[in-house]
């Protein structure tokens, strides 16, 4: 029994993925995004969670998210966030973002198999130093809270801190999560038949000759 959460914000321009501009516009950042994040969701949809939570920041979530329980964030950092959705869950839970479009329910799979006794979280590093998932036999805000976010060593400190808990964790693949236009290639070559990589293909011409395709 695990409760699946996205945390998401909605996608409009100029609120999501700033940093794909330029050069990308921030309109295609915008729908890139919305792309990262359908990719997201129907690639986790065969997976047997017991609840499909999505943690919202906006009004209109996507249509790929029917059958998911609605939490809006709390105001506060990314820590207090992530914190306040882990406080909501009675059940072993995973958390994961929008910015990975290339996952897949395979890498996910262990979560949803019976826990080893002797795993108490799981943990999905990103390759820039943060993380991509967060697994939680016993949900505690406090095991979040405090930790600083969107460094590059961000991944070390919350590992340290689960650790530090006395928590014995286990780990899932890295993976590039999509802050900058090299990680939109790097991703899209990863997954091609993907909406993301359909999307960025699309915006063709807008991207200087000098990114790295």
């Amino acid at each position: 029994m695990t409760t699946l959460i996205v945390i998401a914000k909605e996608c409009l321009p100029g609120k999501v993925k700033t940093r794909l501009h330029p050069p990308l516009s921030l309109e295609q950042a915008a729908l890139l995004a919305a792309a990262s994040l359908d990719d997201t969701l129907v690639a986790v949809a065969t997976l047997p969670a017991t609840r499909r939570v999505l943690a919202f920041d906006g009004q209109v979530p996507p249509s790929a998210a029917a059958g998911y329980d609605l939490v809006p964030q709390v105001a506060g950092a990314l820590d207090e966030r992530l914190g306040a959705i882990f406080d909501g869950c009675t059940e072993p839970a995973v958390l994961i973002g929008m910015d990975t479009p290339q996952v897949s329910a395979a890498v996910l799979a262990p979560i949803f198999a019976p826990w080893p006794d002797d795993v108490d979280a799981w943990f999905g590093p990103a390759a820039d130093g943060g993380f991509w998932a967060l697994a939680l036999r016993e949900p505690d805000g406090d095991l979040i809270r405090g930790v600083p976010m969107s460094r590059d060593d961000t991944g070390q400190r919350q590992l340290d801190r689960l650790r530090a808990a006395g928590l014995t964790v286990r780990f899932l693949p890295t993976l590039t999560d999509v802050d900058h236009i090299e990680d939109a290639y790097e991703v899209a070559a990863i997954a091609p038949s993907g909406r993301f990589a359909a999307t960025l293909a699309g915006f063709g011409a807008a991207v200087p000759s000098g990114a790295r395709r």
